[in-house]
This record gives structure tokens, sequence and C-alpha cells, in this order.
């Protein structure tokens, strides 16, 4: 019974922070699994990506619903992201526990901290400022230039490695890289990162299950069942929510996550 309110509390918050901000939901799952239930990182990476993923594909068909996903960079970051994302897993079976917490640490406290010196609130719509990768003012699609291929392509990459190495959907690359390099607007951003997060991340939970991963299933089931309803509620919270305001909660929160997941890795 003590596991099944586990599952709802820690997957609900976690899908809310999904449907706000398209980020955050893995590395919050897998810090939650590993901090309060005493998880190791093999224990929680697959669950926390299977519920994950789950989420993203409501976020993504929404966002697809609503056409703000740019599915054609959607499918070619998924498609890099694939065989990174099997890569970052077999990685993840060879590092130590130690090494493994400790480079999440470095990656949320890297998150937080560039959300925190942004000037410019991420969650801003500022689509006329100068780019490497621009979409076409009449059609809202990618000007599909070489540069244009290049630059979703290597997002699509970094994303799906640190899917497979640590478990988290990889919203936190492809939303800011989206919005530094390119003029999509956050909630196209949002949108695009969700359906990646889904595509990849299935990869990943399936390369996972094949290599033999045994998943508790009624805490994975009600997990992504209250991460799914997370997702719902924050797609819906995110039109009357303040940007800067949620931008500055969430780094402070990632921060205060590596900090916990260095102390609980220097005691190991």
């Amino acid at each position: 019974m003590m596991m099944g309110w586990m599952a709802l509390a820690i997957g609900v918050p976690v899908g809310l922070i999904m449907g706000i901000t398209g980020a955050g939901g893995g590395m919050l799952a897998l810090s939650a699994l590993v901090l309060l239930l005493d998880w190791n990182m093999q224990q929680a990476t697959p669950v926390a990506l299977m519920a994950v993923t789950a989420g993203a594909y409501i976020g993504g068909i929404d966002g697809l619903r609503k056409r703000l996903v740019r599915y054609r960079a959607a499918v070619l970051m998924a498609l890099m992201g694939a065989p990174f994302a099997i890569a970052g897993v077999q990685l993840a079976r060879l590092l130590p526990q130690k090494w493994l917490m400790l480079s999440f640490a470095i990656v949320l406290i890297w998150v937080g901290t560039r959300l925190i010196r942004q000037k410019r609130p991420l969650l801003a719509d500022d689509t006329d400022r100068p780019v490497l990768a621009r979409l076409n003012p009449v059609t809202g699609r990618f000007n599909w230039t070489l540069r244009t291929t290049v630059v979703i392509s290597a997002i699509g990459g970094m994303a799906g490695f640190m899917t497979g190495l640590l478990g988290v959907g990889g919203g936190f690359v492809i939303v800011p890289l989206l919005r530094h390099y390119t003029n999509v607007s956050m909630h196209a951003a949002v949108a695009t990162s969700l359906l990646v997060i889904a595509l990849v991340g299935t990869v990943g939970v399936s390369t996972a299950l094949i290599q033999g991963v045994a998943l508790p299933a009624e805490f994975t089931a009600l997990f992504m069942l209250a991460t799914i309803a997370g997702m719902l509620a924050g797609r819906r919270l995110v039109a009357h929510l303040h940007a800067s305001t949620v931008q500055r909660l969430f780094a402070i929160l990632l921060l205060l996550v590596a900090l916990g997941m260095t102390i609980k890795a220097l005691m190991a």
C-alpha cells in the first residue's frame, strides 16, 4: 500500500513538470526513486524512463492535435537519438553506481545554473532573434538546409544518449537547445520535445527489457498512470503560469536535487 502511495506522490509532480516545461520529468523521477525509495540507479532508470515515456506520448499527441509539433524535426531527432540511447543504456550497465550518480548530479547542476543565469526567460517567445535553424514565416516549418539538418540531428543525438545513460527523457536537452539554436516558439519546442521523448524513450525502455531488466509491475503501472495524470494537468496549467517564475523554481529544484544526489553518491 505504501509503495502505491509513493508511486502516486512521485508520478503526479513529475507529470506536471513535464506538461508545463517539456523537460525535467525524467530527472525528477529518477532522483525521487533513488532518494526516497533508496533504489540504485540501475533499478530506478527503467522505471523512471517507462513512466516518462508514457506521459510524453500523451503530451506529444496533445501537441499534434494542436499543430504545435514540428514533426519532421521530431522524427529526425528521434532517428538520431535512438542509436545513441542504446549506447547510453549499455554504458550505464558498465559504469559504477557512484559515478553514475555523480554524473547525473553534474548534469542537474549544469541545467539549473544555465536556467538561473539566463537573462531572457526560457519560456519567452522571441522568434525574430538570429539563430542557426529558422522556421519559414509563411509555412511555419523549418527551412531544411544542411545546417538545419546538422543542428536538429545533433540535438537528437545528445538527447538520446542522455536518455539511455541516465534514464531521463532528454527534454532538458531538447527544449533549451531548440530555443537557443532555432526560432521555434516555446510552446512548439515543448510539444516537439515531448514527441521526441516518447519515441526515443520507447527505444530505451525496449532495450532495457530485452537485456533482462526486471520491473516491479504494480509500482511501475501506478507510477505511469500518475505521471500521465500529472501530464494532462500540466498541459492545462501551462497557459496560466508566469514563465519566469516557473523557470526559476524549476532551476532551484534541480540544484537541490543535485545536492542530494551528490551527498548520496559520496556516502555510498
